[in-house]
């Protein structure tokens, strides 16, 4: 049986804050990710701050289970000692179905709740994980006195989150968003692919013989294999005013590959992507920002329709309500953006 719609918005626990009613839409075209159990990558957070929308420090996959507590710790310490600013400070914790998960959550918010902005969830596979770790982030809030509540963003990465994706997103106030994990995806799959993220050279169509010449080459262009899964991540968090994520592109050395996958995200509606190395920042920041002849176009479109209603020609182009609206998109993004982006204020002539 479902929950009453008027139980939604309250605390599931007695002193838990109470949830957000709307998921705050901030700029947030990176989220980069950094090993808290490396010292040599701890003591560059700081200034990598500065340069990005989103830092997170990361205690699941890529960090050693031999170095599992290390992380925790060492994430709980530039958590005290970091100030962030202006950058949202987020988490991925190890999965619910691992040892680390419980200590993870325990510790993180009961010495760093405060400053915490969003809890990165791994290999969600329906409603009922989000259920739990909002059941669970409520008992600790309200044990610690975090005074804001805790976002939860999934990561849809098996068949089955892919699959249960619209429940998920409709699962808790707390839904931040979602990224889409690849690799763990391609495995849970047994798609037969050994690469995090982006193409592959045989997953193609291939033209219609000439039948004037039917030996002749037949060009092939190479597909897209995660557009359905994206697409379908897309809808869901738009349904729901959650906001949706490329996850990592794992060729730190292909940028133009890199480049090419976020602006597919971009694009389809992800407002960012995961960056692992720090030459994907710029291609991150670049791609996810509207381009200056895109937002001079908006103005002028909403300059002739203030209020988005009737229909006008510009440059024998038909603009109405639809195109008022695209246009309001693209403009608000790059709003959002200047406000936080001096470089993009001054681009965007605001």
């Amino acid at each position: 049986m479902l929950r009453s719609p008027r139980d939604f918005f309250k605390p599931k626990v007695v002193g838990a804050p109470e949830p957000l009613r709307e998921i705050p839409v901030l700029p947030s075209r990176m989220i980069h990710f950094f090993d808290p159990s490396n010292p040599k990558m701890a003591v560059k957070v700081p200034d990598i701050a500065k340069t990005v929308d989103i830092m997170l420090g990361n205690l699941e996959d890529a960090v050693p289970i031999d170095r599992k507590e290390a992380a925790r710790e060492g994430l709980v310490q530039i958590g005290k000692n970091v100030d962030f600013g202006n950058t949202q400070f987020w988490t991925r914790v190890n999965s619910l179905d691992s040892p680390w998960f419980l200590d993870d959550l325990i510790r993180l918010v009961g010495e760093i709740g405060d400053k915490l902005d969003v809890i990165m969830l791994p290999k969600i596979q329906g409603a009922w994980d989000i259920h739990f770790a909002d059941q669970l982030l409520a008992q600790l809030e309200a044990k610690y006195g975090v005074k804001k509540p805790l976002m939860i963003h999934a990561i849809l990465e098996t068949a089955l989150g892919v699959a249960n994706v619209d429940e998920i997103a409709n699962a808790s106030p707390r839904m931040q968003g979602m990224s889409l994990g690849p690799a763990d995806l391609a495995a849970s799959r047994r798609m037969k692919t050994t690469r995090v993220g982006g193409g592959h050279p045989d997953y193609v169509v291939r033209t219609d013989p000439d039948p004037a010449n039917p030996e002749a080459p037949r060009p092939t262009a190479q597909q897209d294999l995660w557009h359905y899964t994206m697409a379908k991540m897309v809808d869901a968090c738009a349904s729901v005013g959650a906001l949706p994520f490329y996850g990592p592109f794992g060729d730190i050395a292909d940028l133009t590959a890199c480049e090419d996958q976020f602006r597919n995200a971009y694009l389809m509606g992800c407002v960012g992507a995961w960056s692992l190395h720090p030459n994907q920042i710029a291609i991150a920041k670049r791609v996810f920002s509207p381009k200056a002849d895109e937002v001079a176009w908006a103005k002028r479109v909403v300059e002739a329709m203030p209020d988005g209603s009737g229909a006008v020609m510009i440059d024998g182009k038909m603009q109405d309500d639809a195109t008022w609206k695209q246009c309001k998109v693209v403009l608000n993004l790059a709003q959002l953006i200047a406000s936080r982006d001096a470089e993009y204020k001054a681009l965007y002539g605001f």
